[in-house]
């Protein structure tokens, strides 16, 4: 008896091999009749010879034939194009490396457009991808092999476009050498992207572009530009909204952005968290350009019309990281017959720690467009420091019509936060530090409305620059805050439309002059109380 269960034991196991199952990963299993071996189609997999036919018709047959897994075993599989099919699931062993080939003439052209749009190529299009699908759904590609582009700099196929497709997973695979965007989606929707790592790509990581229902967790990016960037763009000849996004849990390392909102923002952006993130540098042997460092952690930007309402972004750690938060209100007015400035607001930024910053951060709405409620809290940002008072605002008003990004805005005059034109700010138990004294203010406000700030933490200034200054300001609160000791000036405000301030509950102990307003503000616009 002992002898009989044994020989069926040993039968189940050759079955999990070859027989009426493969066995794709510890305790999953596919049967035979939906699954789909690419050598048995006539793959290779030695790397040299061209398997894309032999892939192609294996996808094939498994949609004909009602759905199922197209399996791919350890070995190197060099093609072009692969299209992808409703109900069909990619599944790479262990072992196995899907490899593009090196030739731009195996990939799909470009598909044609009926409408005029903006946007770059390397948004617009999906055809002239690695592995692409379009008005598919319940497709899937997993498994513990790699997916490798084959590119060197910043060139071919995207790895993985989807457009206008449903309920899809992409999973614990890893993307290596992408000279186009590694996970492009347009229109798509119901997405888990989950424990996907992507290396050395020279352009944008993960893009979801007009997709509503996304989930992108426990992911490695590498990403010599954005990587996380979520767009609205103008692509599938009409505009619609990116909504009901979250990102958690992943390792960011970038010389761009890390996460970023636009700069393409015709459709509204909604419904969107961010947590538990670290965002860091790239570093790669290979100096493809220049920042080294990432522009942002967090860049907002509106500048086509969108709306963008109700974003929390919480517990990040950032380093080396120049802007660590951005949020911009722009005009720019892409795929707009008149362009139209739209909306940002109902922002929570909190848990925040950032080193190596240029900046603590930026709020730029525009003149009669302020950007509203934007709550930053529980944030720390270590600054290098050295700047000079001279660092003026004209160079803010050149870099406002330039390209919408962080770098562009080099001359400001803080190292703190700069706020223009904005409604509806709260600072509250931020705290700002300096490697090097800087002598600029440490927060500037400009055209700024219903401000609250308590418990801010800032350095002394090495000369008598203000660690406020406030330009049209109205109806401010600032309380709880501590300035250290031989600070020379708290608060500078100016502007005849400055009014309603108000200095609650401060520990001015330490402050030579607390208050130094201009000549152009009423005499009653500060009020003191309960201060020592």
């Amino acid at each position: 008896m002992r002898f009989k269960n044994l020989r069926i034991i040993l039968t189940l196991s050759a079955l999990f091999v070859s027989g009426p199952f493969l066995l794709l990963r510890a305790r999953t299993f596919v049967p035979a009749q939906n699954s789909y071996n690419v050598l048995t189609f006539g793959a290779k997999a030695d790397g040299k010879t061209k398997d894309t036919t032999a892939l192609q018709k294996a996808i094939d047959e498994c949609r004909q034939n009602g759905g199922g897994t197209v399996y791919f075993p350890a070995g190197v599989y060099l093609s072009g194009s692969l299209h992808l099919k409703s109900n069909v699931t990619l599944y790479l062993d262990n072992g196995a490396t899907l490899l593009a080939s090196p030739d731009d003439a195996d990939f799909d052209p470009f598909e044609k457009l009926d409408f005029k749009n903006d946007a770059d190529k390397e948004t617009s299009y999906f055809h002239f991808s690695f592995i692409w699908g379009e008005d598919v759904d319940h497709i899937a590609i997993f498994g513990q092999g790699t997916i490798d582009s084959n590119r060197k700099d910043r060139s071919g196929p995207k790895t993985i476009g989807l457009k206008r497709c449903r309920y899809v997973t992409i999973k614990d695979i890893t993307i290596r050498n992408a000279g186009n965007y590694s996970i492009s989606m347009l229109g798509t929707d119901d997405v888990n992207i989950d424990g996907v790592s992507i290396f050395a790509t020279y352009c944008d990581g993960i893009d979801p572009d007009c997709c509503h229902n996304v989930r992108i967790s426990n992911c490695y990016i590498e990403s010599w530009d954005d990587a996380i960037c979520p767009k609205t763009s103008y692509s599938l000849g009409y505009h619609r909204s990116t909504e009901n996004l979250t990102v958690t849990n992943c390792i960011i390392a970038t010389n761009s952005n890390a996460f970023k909102l636009g700069t393409e923002s015709g459709g509204d952006f909604k419904h969107i968290t961010v947590s538990n993130c670290v965002m860091t540098t790239y570093k790669s042997k290979v100096n493809y350009r220049e920042p080294s460092k990432p522009i942002s952690g967090i860049s907002l930007i509106s500048v086509d019309g969108a709306h963008i309402d109700d974003i929390t972004i919480t517990n990040i750690s950032m380093d080396k990281v120049r802007f660590p938060i951005f949020l911009r209100l722009g005009n720019r007015g892409r795929d707009q017959k008149t362009p139209v400035p739209g909306t940002l607001k109902n922002i929570v930024i909190s848990n925040i720690t950032a080193s190596d910053a240029l900046i603590g951060g930026m709020i730029l709405g525009m003149p009669g467009h302020p950007i509203e409620n934007v709550n930053l809290q529980n944030i720390k940002i270590s600054c290098k420091g050295g700047g000079t008072i001279e660092q003026a605002e004209a160079d803010i008003k050149k870099a406002m019509k330039k390209y919408p990004s962080a770098f562009k805005f080099r001359g400001v005059p803080t190292f703190g936060i700069y706020t223009r034109h904005a409604k509806g700010v709260v600072v509250e138990n931020f705290q700002l530090t300096c490697e090097t004294p800087d002598a600029r203010h440490a927060l500037v406000c400009n055209d700024v409305a219903d401000l609250t700030i308590d418990a801010l933490k800032m350095p002394v200034s090495p000369n008598t620059a203000s660690q406020l200054f406030f330009q049209d300001v109205r109806n401010a609160d600032i309380r709880n805050c501590r300035p250290g000791a031989g600070t020379e000036l708290f608060l500078e405000a100016a502007g005849k439309n400055s009014n309603g301030i108000i200095l609650l509950n401060n520990d001015f102990s330490g402050v030579k002059k607390v208050f130094l307003p201009d000549k152009d503000i009423g005499k009653n616009s500060v009020k003191s109380e309960f201060n020592f």
